[in-house]
């Protein structure tokens, strides 16, 4: 008979640690197909670039990467969803400004993103393209800025929709400035742009992916853009905050997870999406999209998220909105 402390002896050198579990499944990771939740329908900026990710971690990882469109809620239905998903690395999330956003903006969330959500890497910063149309003369952001103080609310800012990164760079611009737009939002880029062009409405802080073809053939006016340097696609076009120091309105993307999912799982996704940053050909679309290759580490990202929430949170309070 053995003794019970030789039982217990053997029982432990049968029974693998937790520690290499996690170990063996991030090793094997992928072992199935992957679902990438992204939360607006097929088609825009947000969808294209989680599709291009999406298509070389299949490739370069051997599984599928399956991009699940969940619109709804400025977003936030897609992201409770991977909120509330297993937490094993087979649902991951295309993080994109409405998440810092929403944080503050809506009164009755069911999560905390900041919380929930475990950065995993990020893929780029885009900016925003202050543009105007015909009717504005000025050609730099100070001739704009004094005309905006001769004709305190007499222009009228197009946006996207209220609570979206288009409206809230234009809101983070007139809190800046001290200046006052009268606020005319849309639903999406498309009729806002529409309106510009027919002279409904004078200045947009529009998304470079759906503003540039207007301004490369000189129907509206670009006069900054929103990263604090300039773009590389728009080379001769000021950056605002070389006029208003401090100005920084940028959209950061990337992707995320849900919260305990395994470090090494995420270490491993984190690797790989930086590979694929780092390809010449992945840097020229993500270019042509706006914005510059962004790779860092999950807790590099981790960092940029809550400076995202907290900046955005002071300019949601600034313009006084909220949403339910």
């Amino acid at each position: 008979m053995i003794s019970r402390r030789r039982a217990l002896g053997l029982l432990a050198s049968a029974v693998p640690s937790v520690a290499a579990v996690r170990f063996a499944s991030a090793a094997e990771y992928p072992a199935r197909p992957v679902r990438f939740v992204v939360g607006y329908p097929p088609g825009g900026a947000t969808d294209i670039l989680a599709r291009l990710i999406g298509q070389r971690l299949s490739e370069t990882l051997g599984q599928q990467f399956v991009v699940e469109n969940k619109p709804g809620a400025g977003n936030n239905i897609g992201t409770e969803s991977v909120v509330n998903a297993a937490a094993d690395g087979y649902t991951v999330l295309l993080v994109n400004p409405a998440n810092y956003i929403n944080a503050s903006l809506y009164t009755n969330l069911k999560f905390n993103f900041v919380r929930d959500i475990a950065p995993v890497a990020s893929f780029n910063r885009v900016p925003n393209v202050m543009t105007v149309n015909n009717d504005i003369k000025a050609k730099t952001v100070a001739e704009f800025i004094a005309y905006l103080k001769e004709n305190p609310g007499k222009v009228n800012m197009a946006s996207s929709g209220n609570g979206t990164s288009v409206h809230l760079s234009g809101e983070m611009f007139m809190a800046m400035t001290g200046t006052k737009m009268q606020h005319v939002p849309y639903r999406g880029a498309a009729p806002a742009i529409t309106d510009m062009l027919g002279g409904q409405v004078q200045v947009i802080f529009d998304n470079m992916p759906s503003i540039i073809q207007h301004i490369r053939s000189g129907s509206l006016r670009a006069l900054g853009v929103t990263t604090q340097e300039r773009s590389a696609q728009l080379p001769d076009v000021q950056a605002i905050a070389e006029t208003v120091p401090g100005y920084e309105a940028s959209a950061l993307f990337g992707m995320g997870a849900p919260k305990n999912t395994p470090k090494e799982i995420i270490e491993k996704l984190n690797k790989q999406v930086n590979v694929v940053l780092a390809e010449p050909e992945i840097k020229k679309k993500l270019v042509d999209l706006g914005g510059e290759p962004l790779i860092q580490s999950p807790d590099q990202f981790g960092a940029q998220i809550v400076a995202e929430t907290d900046k955005w949170k002071k300019v949601v309070e600034f313009a006084g909105l909220k949403l339910d």
